[in-house]
């Protein structure tokens, strides 16, 4: 099994590329949202970790987004929480996908969380920064604030791009992702 991990900063189109490619993908992003709608320990755990944020089942992205703006401390209480499941439903997605022939991994703390292997073939999306803020700007609950302390806790993008085996250039046009995908796969099969 080939594993793709896709690199890139917020908002680069990061989950676009990954669907582009065709194969099972994993969206961690997709996950958490999960977790905090479904699962009632993870709802238990915040509550007891950030009794002063967490208040209701499901748990509100707003009450997450007030204990991370309120504190650095309690993004990494956060994240220690939510990064076990994480890595649990990643198991229970690569042993779903074991007879694949390629599967992606849309994770955007991949390497920050060594959830990569020195074997996966990372991709890396370079995209301006002016058409990640006008993408950024788009989705619904877009914090300025928000966003820099996920930056913060990232590792730098020119460190990603080094390791990555591909750079795909986004202009946010299914045209330009769709040829830079299929020149990858012709590679990497």
């Amino acid at each position: 099994m080939i594993r793709i991990g896709v690199l890139g900063d917020i908002g680069s189109g990061k989950s676009y590329v990954a669907k582009s490619f065709g194969y099972p993908v994993f969206n961690a992003d997709f996950e958490v949202s999960q977790l905090y709608r479904n699962d009632k320990k993870i709802f238990f755990k915040l509550k007891k970790m950030l009794p002063r944020f967490i208040h209701t089942f499901p748990v509100d992205k707003a009450q997450i987004t007030n204990a991370i703006l309120s504190s650095d401390h309690n993004l990494k209480k956060i994240i220690q929480i939510i990064h076990k499941e994480i890595k649990k439903k990643m198991n229970v997605f690569l042993k779903k996908n074991i007879n694949k022939k390629i599967i992606v991994l849309d994770i955007p703390l991949l390497l920050e969380n060594k959830l990569n292997r020195k074997d996966d073939v990372l991709i890396f999306v370079h995209s301006k920064k002016s058409d990640i803020l006008k993408n950024l700007q788009k989705r619904d609950n877009f914090n300025k604030k928000l966003y820099k302390k996920f930056k913060n806790i990232q590792l730098s993008l020119d460190y990603k791009k080094t390791r990555s085996n591909f750079i795909i250039k986004n202009k946010f046009t299914k045209k330009s992702v769709k040829k830079a995908v299929t020149e990858i796969l012709k590679e990497i099969k």
